[in-house]
């Protein structure tokens, strides 16, 4: 029954197509393994056995006589901070205690239109405000690959479910890594886009404001393949992101991938990574060489300012939006949420000509970086500093140097910030097996270069290594 859950998204809806497998079959193999995993890693929150049974046998029925979605019979989950219609949306807190969805997010009705079944909801650190996942509703939620450490976050309980084989794909939200990370620690792949090209309708916190410029939905799965095509499938322009614009999908000729010159860094020169994922992404380079690219060492200038300002936006105008949802209710809140506000308001919250002094600075720094990319408009690096980190560590010693907490996932939020398409695909292992992810980033708009080139990376690396949690 495991091998039949970790077959890719693409392969199942391909079997079931040619009646080689049932959708029945395959939900039962999944809900099966759910109930045997979860109680060890806690990914899901709520678990829509009967749901998901009825959803199969309607897609078992039409295979006969319909025309199938691209996603027909897969099951998938989705990350508790989206509204899927009569599931709990409560974004891992106590503030939003029993909320359940009346209707399904726009990507939510985009999915099942092509065939996907929903099998449940996933575990999130309140609020979403994390690099690791643990909240007083739910608890903790462990990682498949060393139970002792975190999934990472906000996205954790769905690259936990996806990365153990009980869900073939799904959907995370990411505002400074939250997709990226939790790819990175469970060894699975991520896509973080650019804003408003999938919608962020139906996600909380609402899509405006700060989450606006630097929050969006994407898809998670352990293959490129099934990356694009949650991708194509959630993608397009809808009223409620305010970030929405009519970008269609433009898969690049193989002739024009190869036109584009690569540029990669190991280290920002300011937060050091591990040596193994200096290896890992000095490998990831060759690879890509290897597959016939043009790689050179490149680091954009200004990295350091955009890790400044997306904490401006991200921490101080994020903290600011937050406060009236959490003053006087500090009783319920994590203490993960707690050590997150405690840092904001450390700092003194913006005026009026501070956010626009931020704001201003922001799309300078955009146009700068981006004028660097004419030259080099794909860019390789590592996801984080660190492989992922046992639960309640706030710092590591790399190189003889303390990486702080908030430091060591600069590396992802500098592309929040500057509002870039980023996939992080796994393409390493630490010294205790832990799998390390590399980053491929593009310019605004032009997600299809980020997966294609990742596709390129993985068809380097080999067959995709599962967990032994078993």
């Amino acid at each position: 029954m495991s091998d039949l859950t970790f077959l890719s998204a693409v392969a199942m809806a391909a079997q079931i197509r040619q009646r080689e497998l049932s959708p029945v079959e395959l939900v039962e193999a999944h809900l099966a393994r759910i109930e045997k995993l979860n109680p060890k890693l806690n990914a899901f929150v709520q678990v829509d056995a009967e749901g998901a049974r009825r959803q199969a046998r309607a897609a078992e029925d039409a295979v006969s006589h319909e025309k199938l979605g691209p996603l027909h019979g897969v099951p998938i989950s989705i990350k508790s901070s989206i509204e899927v219609k009569g599931m709990r949306c409560e974004a891992g807190s106590k503030l939003r205690t029993g909320f359940v969805a009346k209707q399904d997010a726009p990507l939510v009705s985009r999915l099942r239109n092509a065939g996907a079944i929903i099998l449940g909801t996933t575990n999130a650190p309140e609020l979403l405000m994390a690099w690791e996942t643990d909240n007083l509703l739910y608890g903790r939620t462990n990682n498949p690959w060393d139970l002792s450490r975190t999934p990472g976050g906000s996205s954790g309980g769905e690259a936990a479910a996806i990365a153990a084989g009980c869900s073939a794909g799904g959907v995370g939200s990411d505002g400074g890594g939250s997709i990226r990370v939790p790819a990175h620690f469970s060894g699975i792949c991520g896509l973080k886009p650019t804003p408003g090209r999938i919608p962020a309708t139906g996600h909380f916190p609402t899509s405006v404001g700060p989450f606006a410029l630097l929050g969006v939905v994407g898809p998670m799965a352990r293959t490129i393949a099934d990356l694009k095509v949650l991708f194509e499938v959630m993608q397009g322009p809808d009223d409620g992101d305010p970030s929405a614009a009519p970008v269609p999908v433009r898969w690049p000729e193989c002739d024009d991938l190869m036109k584009l010159r690569i540029g990669y860094f190991e280290d920002d020169g300011r937060t050091p990574v591990t040596a193994e994922t200096r290896s890992a992404v000095r490998a990831a380079a060759e690879a890509l060489k290897h597959a016939g690219f043009v790689v050179e060492p490149f680091r954009p200038e200004g990295l350091e300012q955009a890790r400044r300002l997306w904490w401006q936006f991200f921490g101080i105008a994020g903290g600011m939006l937050l406060r009236p949802m959490t003053q006087g209710r500090e009783s319920d809140l994590s203490p993960i949420l707690k050590q997150h506000l405690g840092r904001v308001a450390a700092e003194p919250s913006h005026a009026g000509q501070t956010l626009l002094d931020t704001w201003i600075m922001r799309d300078v720094l955009r146009m700068e970086i981006f004028s660097q990319m004419r030259e080099y408009p794909i860019l390789l690096c590592p996801v984080a500093s660190v492989p992922a980190f046992r639960h309640g560590e706030r710092s590591w010693n790399v190189d003889g140097k303390t990486v702080e907490y908030l430091d060591a996932w600069s590396y992802t939020e500098w592309f929040n910030l500057l509002g870039t398409p980023a996939v992080a695909v796994p393409f390493g292992r630490s010294n205790e097996g832990l799998p390390i992810g590399v980053q491929i980033v593009a310019r605004p708009w032009e997600e299809e270069f980020v997966l294609a080139i990742a596709a390129e990376l993985e068809a380097q690396r080999g067959v995709w290594q599962r967990p032994q949690i078993d």
